[in-house]
Parts: C-alpha cells; sequence; structure tokens
C-alpha cells in the first residue's frame, strides 16, 4: 500500500516540502514533520562549539565564581545543563553550583526549571508563560539599581533585555553557553538555498535567529540574495520558532510567521494550517483538484507528480479553463529545449500521475486546458 494510493495514509503536510535549518534538535523537528506527511530538507545553517572548547564560557564561568552575582536568570535546559558539565570538566562543577545555591536564580519555563532542580538547585521564581519578557518585568519591578545579574544565553539575541537591566542601573553579566559558526560543510545548505531559490521548498523553517542571519549571509557570499528575498517574499513560506527568530528575516523584508507558543510542537501545527491553506484547489472535471507542492489531491487522494508534470500543472492551473498553448507549455519544463514533443511526453507522464486523463483536455491544434467545471463560475476559453 503506497502513501498515493491510500488517502488515508496521507497528513496534513503530504505533497508538501519544508527546508529545516536547525542545528540542534533537528532530528526532533524533522520526525515531527514526517509525521504529518512532509518531505524534510535538512540543511544544517550553523554548528555548535562544544562547550568545553569555549574560551568564553570558561571566562564568564570563572568571573561568576570570583565574584558573585546577585540574580541568574537561566534561559534554555540543555543550555543550562550544558554550563554545568562544562564547568564540571574544567574542575569548576562545585564552586559553580555553590554558587548557585546562594542567588536568586530566575529559570524560564518548566523545561528550564526541571534542569535546575536536577542539578540539585531551587528556582526561585518561573514564569508561567516561558516569556523573557515576564522575565525582565519582574526584576525591573524588583528593582535592579546596583545588582549583578548573570544571564544564561541561549543562542539568539534578545533585544532589549541586556539594556534595559543595564538601564536600569544593573551590572550584566552575559553567559554565553552556546557558540554558533558556519557549518563546516556548507554543501547541505547551498543545495537547499538552491532549492529555496527554484521553488523546490513550500517552506522554510527556522528555529534561531543566528540559522536566518547564516542563511541570508550565505546567500549574500553566493550572489544569491536576491533571488532568495524573492523566493522569501513571494512563494516560499518562512516559519519562525518565534518573534525574535524572525527578526533578521523581517529586517530583510521577509514576512513570516511565528505560533504563539514558541516550541516546536506549535510551529509544525501552524505549518499544518498554513501549507493547506496556500494550496490552489479547482473543481475540474466533477473532482477536486488540490495542487500541492510536489503532489496533487485529487479528491481525497494523494497522487506524486514528477517536477516536470507539476510545472505543467501550475501553468495550466494559472489560467483554469483556458487553453494554453504547447509553446508557452514548453517554457515551463525544465531543460526541454525547443522539442514540443517534450510537452506531449510529460503531459501523458502527468495524466498517468493524476490516475484521471480526463482531467486535462487535448485542444486540436491548440493546446491543453483544465477541464474546469462550468459550474464553477469560469467559462472555457479557446484562447
Amino acid at each position: 500500500m503506497t502513501a498515493d494510493t491510500d488517502a488515508r495514509l496521507h497528513g496534513p503536510l503530504a505533497g508538501f516540502t519544508v527546508g529545516v535549518t536547525a542545528a540542534r534538535r533537528a532530528d526532533e523537528l524533522g520526525a515531527l514533520l514526517r509525521r504529518r506527511g512532509a518531505n524534510v530538507f535538512h540543511a544544517p545553517a550553523l554548528r555548535i562549539v562544544p562547550l568545553a572548547d569555549d574560551a568564553e564560557l570558561l571566562a564568564a564561568t570563572k568571573e561568576l565564581i570570583d565574584h558573585s552575582p546577585d540574580v541568574v536568570v537561566a534561559t534554555t535546559a540543555i543550555g543550562f545543563r550544558g554550563w554545568v558539565e562544562a564547568a564540571d570538566g574544567w574542575g569548576h562543577g562545585e564552586e559553580l553550583l555553590a554558587r548557585l545555591r546562594g542567588v536568586e536564580l530566575l529559570a524560564r519555563g518548566p523545561k528550564v526549571r526541571g534542569a535546575v532542580r536536577a542539578a540539585g538547585l531551587t528556582e526561585e521564581w518561573s514564569p508561567a508563560s516561558e516569556s523573557m519578557a515576564e522575565v525582565l518585568d519582574r526584576l525591573l519591578t524588583e528593582g535592579v539599581a546596583g545588582r549583578r545579574i548573570a544571564l544564561q544565553l541561549h543562542g539568539e539575541p534578545l533585544p532589549g533585555f541586556v539594556e534595559s537591566l543595564r538601564a536600569g542601573g544593573a551590572e550584566v553579566v552575559v553567559v554565553p553557553v552556546y557558540r554558533w559558526m558556519e557549518p563546516e560543510d556548507p554543501a547541505p545548505l547551498d543545495r537547499l538555498l538552491e532549492a529555496t531559490v527554484s521553488g523546490a521548498l513550500d517552506a522554510v523553517s527556522f528555529t534561531s535567529a543566528p540559522a536566518a542571519a547564516s542563511l541570508l549571509s550565505r546567500a549574500e557570499s553566493r550572489g544569491l540574495l536576491p533571488d532568495l528575498l524573492q523566493a522569501l517574499q513571494h512563494r516560499v513560506l518562512a516559519a519562525c520558532v518565534g518573534p525574535v527568530t524572525a527578526l533578521p528575516l523581517q529586517a530583510r523584508g521577509i514576512p513570516t510567521v511565528q505560533p504563539q507558543r514558541f516550541r516546536l510542537g506549535p510551529l509544525v501545527q501552524l505549518l499544518s494550517l498554513e501549507l493547506p491553506s496556500r494550496a490552489r484547489a479547482l473543481p475540474v472535471a466533477g473532482r477536486r483538484l488540490e495542487i500541492r507542492g510536489h503532489a496533487v489531491l485529487v479528491d481525497d487522494e494523494l497522487r506524486l507528480v514528477p517536477p516536470a508534470g507539476m510545472a505543467l500543472l501550475r501553468a495550466l492551473a494559472r489560467r483554469p479553463g483556458w487553453v494554453v498553448s504547447r509553446a508557452d507549455l514548453l517554457g515551463v519544463l525544465p531543460g526541454a529545449g525547443r522539442d514540443e514533443h517534450a510537452v506531449e511526453t510529460a503531459m501523458a507522464r502527468l495524466r498517468t500521475a493524476l490516475g484521471a486523463p480526463k482531467l486535462i483536455q487535448t485542444v486540436v491544434k491548440r493546446g491543453y486546458r483544465l477541464a474546469l467545471d462550468q459550474a464553477s463560475g469560469t467559462k472555457y476559453a479557446d484562447a
């Protein structure tokens, strides 16, 4: 039993291809997307330097051990655990934990709270909203003047957070737990760039601002930035885990979508709503034809269609019910040259893939058209 013959097997993302730029938790995100039917194109936009090799983290850790902070803000579970493990590897683990036991420890959300308690520590407070804005409000309400506050960074900039604390009179020590760098092998990222520009992707997902910035930077270095911006502004959906992640994209005029809860699950749920809502659906020959990224739903049956066939189908769907000439169809076929026979070959394969040849009509000596139902309100035209 295959996905293109049994409608019960396809999920809301069936027929769509989603790019994944995450370096961390990419397997989890990919599994969530595939579970809903998506084809996943993974290309990490960044790599993470092992914590034990990060001189800046070691320096910040020693500074906090030597000069105790008043407040420590833990922002991610994996980051907090990594910090403690790295300190232990350097021989400073017990000293760090001893310092953290004597300070006001704030944990952003339940996962961070769990990591704090697993280290044998107790948080002073944790916001139910998991929002850094709520953490900032609490600190400013308490008053930060003259206080020394350590902030465990989590791989993304926190616009206004550090500035607001310093403006309130606090001394802020940043703890750079993650060090992001360009991927060692840029080839997968280059392939993702090319797939985005060519329209082979329906969406690209971002889980950190540095990953978004890295993709833009790589495109610029390869001379593909104008094409990438064009694709993300008009054809390919940019889906971000939260508003901070979206900032580098929005600064370039790229529209983005974000879930209300800044987590992978809600991000996938959002994609499961957004992409099907953007698919073109037409009443054709008594059937419902929904055109997705690399597949078509004929009624509720998912049919996989090769790239050449999708190119022809999209050209026909741009003017449903109208005749599209062979010459015009030849122009959309990738690498077809000037032989109109290539259109006939690709059209035959498209009809086979759709499993319903009557969906597309041949108009002798003119070309082809979708057999749009007259009840749809669009009249057939011969030109």
